[in-house]
């Protein structure tokens, strides 16, 4: 497949099992090396690997303090699960993050976790949050994402009545910095998600690991903005990949793959503890890596 851009490169730091001033650390450094354009944080209330019961830090919160200590890097968390907090006031939330980032927001979000995920199950009951299933779930993401799009749009307030959100007087203020709005990523690899994915992202984002599964859904994403007459190459899509710092050639084969597959937006997964001046080493080890080949084409 030939490459008419050079893919987008960030990281990925989940703020589980680790410490806030580690993080910190990484993004900082992360900031100042121009290969790296995007930073992201996840977004769980309990940590989904490790110990069950080590520290993992809020998303959102951790996202506005990074924010403010950053300069450069795109943002966000990949992604928001639209369980946890009320649409709106996750609207105004991320209108928020991106005042005090000067407009770097990419707005994550998702219907989040799997019911098939014991340990990001058992969240929701610690914190008394309702768990629905999956259709009530991708239902409410399409209404979150129209009401949350309107919060930063419209210029006026509006009531609206869903099937899954009941809103009157609903209304924006401050509007965040960038606009229209901030783009919106959202993250999901099932038929009913990625239908969502075609009225509503400017991003799709899918967990790696299986590429051949990620061409085949990004196929039918494709498929389903030809069928609500939406250009798919206005979705830019997104793949998270781990990083193995003790075997970078395998991670090169994997961004390799997902560029060849047509995805130009890659988000480097690294796990703690972060080695030393890693955001350094990923720039060096596996972005030059992945992109020199591309630049003499």
């Amino acid at each position: 497949m030939p490459h008419t851009s050079l893919p987008r490169f960030g990281i990925m730091t989940a703020p589980m099992q680790v410490d806030y001033h580690d993080i910190q650390r990484v993004w900082c450094e992360a900031d100042t090396i121009p290969e790296i354009e995007h930073a992201w944080l996840f977004d769980h209330l309990m940590p989904i690997a490790g110990d069950p019961n080590g520290p993992i830090h809020e998303g959102w919160t951790l996202l506005s303090a990074l924010a403010a200590q950053t300069s450069r890097l795109r943002l966000g968390l990949l992604v928001t699960s639209n369980r946890f907090r009320p649409p709106a006031m996750l609207a105004k939330i991320a209108t928020t993050v991106d005042i005090v980032s000067g407009g770097r927001l990419d707005f994550g979000i998702g219907v989040g976790s799997r019911p098939s995920h014991p340990l990001a199950r058992r969240e929701y009951e610690a914190h008394g949050l309702p768990f629905h299933d999956s259709a009530h779930a991708v239902g409410s993401l399409a209404e979150a994402c129209t009401v949350i799009r309107r919060l930063w749009t419209e210029a006026e307030p509006f009531d609206f009545h869903g099937t899954h959100l009941d809103l009157s007087g609903a209304f924006g203020n401050p509007k965040p910095v960038q606009r229209p709005h901030p783009p919106i990523i959202i993250g999901g690899r099932s038929s009913a998600t990625l239908r969502v994915v075609a009225e509503h992202a400017d991003l799709w984002n899918i967990p790696g690991g299986d590429i051949d599964d990620a061409v085949r859904r990004s196929a039918l994403l494709d498929r389903y903005c030809a069928e609500i007459g939406r250009d798919p190459a206005s979705i830019t899509r997104s793949i998270h990949l781990p990083v193995s710092y003790d075997q970078p050639s395998a991670t090169q084969d994997a961004i390799g793959e997902a560029i060849d597959g047509g995805f130009g937006h890659i988000v480097l997964g690294l796990a703690a503890p972060y080695p030393a001046d890693v955001a350094a080493w990923v720039a060096d080890k596996l972005i030059r890596t992945a992109i020199q080949p591309i630049q003499t084409i």
